[in-house]
């Protein structure tokens, strides 16, 4: 058989969303011109159902035409080079759709392994954006949401990113019920905080700002840092460690403050 030396657009194209097979083929028809599919198979060493194969698969891509006269074998061209631009943000937007399909299933697909192998389920998160998952997590739960907040930290760092995610919780209507230190700038942003879905108290404790998130639902433990240089996110499943800290919340809230 007659071979094309591998050639550095092979590379190329199957990062742009080709096969092997594929990007060899449609190099081909590039260096060559418009060529029967016997002709494409003498210059590569894949099989005469692969080849037929790969150029329906490029036809359909609208990456190849294929040319057939009355009577006449069929001839394969490939399209102009700037057909790729198009698959490349095809396969681009299929990667973001991918994603937005893996995110909504991604917690009910680890909650089903856990169950089955028995393991505390952990979900690491870094920056703003990790940030914005882990409370989006929170937004799927069946129960009731118990927290534990620094506000003041929340209102300084991440305030629109609250203010989305109280707005979808009141949508959904997910009540929590939060426990926050005791300082005037607490009691002044929750006195009228979304109180038809959340319920606040407060404790009289001298601490310095905590800077952190804690919130509890669903078998789920979600911890949050609020910090300028290091902004972290984690997600905890698991039954045991849930019922402790639930535990301890209810606890504490039956000695902490309404908000009045």
């Amino acid at each position: 058989m007659e071979t094309t030396k591998t050639s550095s657009y092979i590379t190329s194209l199957t990062q742009a969303g080709l096969s092997y097979s594929q990007a060899e083929v449609y190099e081909i028809l590039i260096k060559n011109g418009p060529l029967k599919a016997g002709k494409i198979h003498q210059k590569t060493d894949l099989k005469r159902g692969l080849v037929y194969k790969m150029l329906d698969e490029l036809v359909e891509m609208g990456l190849v035409t294929k040319k057939e006269g009355l009577g006449k074998v069929a001839v394969f061209e490939a399209e102009h080079p700037a057909k790729l631009k198009d698959l490349a943000e095809k396969q681009e937007q299929k990667a973001k759709t991918a994603q937005l399909v893996l995110d909504g299933i991604l917690g009910q697909i680890i909650s089903d392994y856990n169950l089955v192998s028995g393991m505390p389920g952990v979900q690491f998160f870094e920056g703003k954006d990790g940030i914005k998952k882990v409370l989006g997590d929170s937004l799927t739960s069946k129960t009731e949401i118990c927290s534990y907040a620094d506000i003041e930290a929340i209102s300084k760092y991440i305030n629109d990113l609250n203010v989305d995610y109280v707005t979808k919780r009141e949508k959904l209507k997910i009540k929590k019920r939060g426990i926050f230190l005791d300082t005037p700038h607490t009691k002044q942003l929750l006195g009228n905080y979304h109180t038809k879905i959340t319920e606040s108290r407060t404790i009289k404790y001298q601490a310095i700002p905590f800077e952190t998130i804690m919130q509890i639902y669903d078998n789920k433990i979600s911890y949050i840092t609020l910090s300028p240089k290091r902004m972290v996110g984690v997600i905890i499943q698991d039954p045991l460690i849930y019922q402790m800290h639930k535990y301890l919340f209810e606890y504490t809230w039956q000695t902490a403050e309404p908000i009045r």
